[in-house]
């Protein structure tokens, strides 16, 4: 790889911040991914992109950032979660990796690349030619410029599809009727922390920089916002009670115990505290504890499926499968089988050890998979089922469709061989099977070629 290629990968990170997704891990949550569903949607339709096409995912990353990395999907760090106070702040980030979507920058990303080799390439030739008069620094000189040229080049391919992003996040916001109020406030959030860190704001370190300055985007946005009809509407306050449950119950889960306390203390009766504290307190074995907690929520509202999930949640995992049904039924109920909650109802299903249980959990898991398949564990405990029902080869091939997602490709391929083998030929089934195998033949040749 050339010194030119290294600084484009690594400025590229930073840029566009596309990251390999697989090797992140990925949260999810039926509570958390409806709000952000939620959230996203006004500004979907606002971007002429096809509502339901567009998948907003959480990577658990305690960095501020969110990215796009190539189809419709925005990748946001649970760091970003953490740092927004309000929903309309999560929204204004939105709206910005949506403008990277519309305006097709990952599938662009190669022009800037493309134009830069082509600098650091004419001026490896004419430092070639100088060393070959006998002028060895002149040469040295000539390809160290044009590397820096390159480079500056690149960096001003990335600074001008950010600014493209900012306008285009500034208008689906307008189109939604919904302020960009957050969107100013989360940028002036990041240049604070330029400040605290020490990140230039001089203009002449702009050469180096991936995107433009954060007071220059404050001060055009700024401009852009405060003249909106939208600017002055008011803030959903149902979104905002949403986000801010949703926001304590991710740093319950992600947090230290100890962290999760001393931000949440006991003297807290509010909805996100006890939610947070739920989770410290059952990471912590403090069960009975835990399940107080969720008990008091379910008192504030007992028909709320993701209580209901939580108190489920808790006795499935401090190993009281039984207890766990009639909550985690009621809010696979409540939900329309949504498929996580669903899956973790099928797995409380199969943890009591009860063979009358299984049918349950057959018919809970197929409908969880048949609405999500990129979920392993479901796959996993849906080759539980088939397995405990004799059924080898679907059984096999659940284990097939559990490794694709894992990426474990040689175990892939052997479980969908063995499926295929087993299953009647030309059934739906039996030609997944196939397409697995197929899959996982093209994922290891391409390794093998690296």
């Amino acid at each position: 790889m050339s010194i030119l290629s290294r600084f484009i990968a690594l400025f590229a990170a930073a840029a566009m911040a596309v990251q390999p997704v697989a090797a992140q891990s990925i949260l999810r949550d039926a509570e958390t991914e409806k709000l952000l569903d939620d959230m996203a949607a006004p500004l979907v339709e606002a971007s002429g992109l096809e509502p339901g096409n567009v998948d907003i995912v959480l990577i658990n990353d305690p960095s501020i950032n969110a990215f796009v990395a190539g189809g419709q999907a925005v990748y946001i760090h649970s760091g970003l979660i953490d740092a927004a106070d309000t929903a309309n702040e999560v929204q204004g980030v939105i709206a910005h990796e949506l403008g990277h979507i519309t305006g097709g920058h990952v599938v662009r990303f190669g022009e800037g690349a493309s134009a830069a080799n082509n600098i650091s390439i004419l001026s490896m030739l004419l430092g070639v030619a100088a060393a070959l008069a006998g002028a060895g620094d002149a040469a040295m000189g000539v390809m160290m410029a044009g590397q820096r040229a390159a480079l500056g080049k690149f960096l001003a391919f990335t600074r001008v599809q950010e600014s493209a992003a900012d306008a285009a996040g500034a208008e689906y916001l307008s189109t939604a009727g919904i302020s960009g109020r957050g969107s100013l406030s989360f940028f002036k959030k990041l240049q604070n922390r330029e400040f605290r860190y020490g990140y230039s704001q001089d203009d002449e370190q702009t050469f180096v920089r991936t995107h433009p300055l954060s007071g220059d985007r404050i001060s055009y946005l700024r401009d852009v916002y405060t003249v909106d009809p939208a600017w002055d509407a008011p803030d959903d306050p149902v979104l905002q009670a949403r986000f801010e449950r949703a926001k304590a119950k991710l740093s319950g889960y992600l947090s230290t115990p100890q962290k999760t306390l001393r931000d949440f203390p006991e003297s807290r009766t509010d909805v996100p505290a006890r939610y947070a504290r739920a989770y410290a307190f059952h990471k912590n074995a403090l069960i009975d504890k835990a399940l107080a907690e969720a008990d008091a929520l379910l008192d504030v509202d007992p028909d709320d499926p993701y209580f209901l999930e939580l108190k489920g949640q808790v006795l499935l995992e401090s190993g009281r499968p039984r207890e766990a049904l009639e909550p985690l039924r009621m809010a696979t109920d409540m939900t329309n089988n949504e498929p996580l909650i669903a899956t973790i109802f099928g797995h409380a299903l199969i943890a009591t050890e009860d063979d009358s249980h299984f049918e349950e959990a057959a018919r809970v898991l197929k409908a969880a998979v048949a609405r999500d398949r990129y979920n392993p564990f479901a796959w996993y405990q849906l080759g539980i089922i088939h397995a405990s029902q004799g059924d080898m080869p679907r059984a096999r091939l659940a284990s097939a469709e559990q490794q694709v997602l894992s990426g474990r490709w040689p175990d892939a391929l052997r479980s969908a061989n063995a499926a295929e083998a087993g299953l009647p030929k030309g059934s739906p089934d039996w030609i997944r099977a196939q397409d697995i195998g197929l899959q996982a033949r093209a994922a290891l040749e391409q390794i093998r070629d690296r």
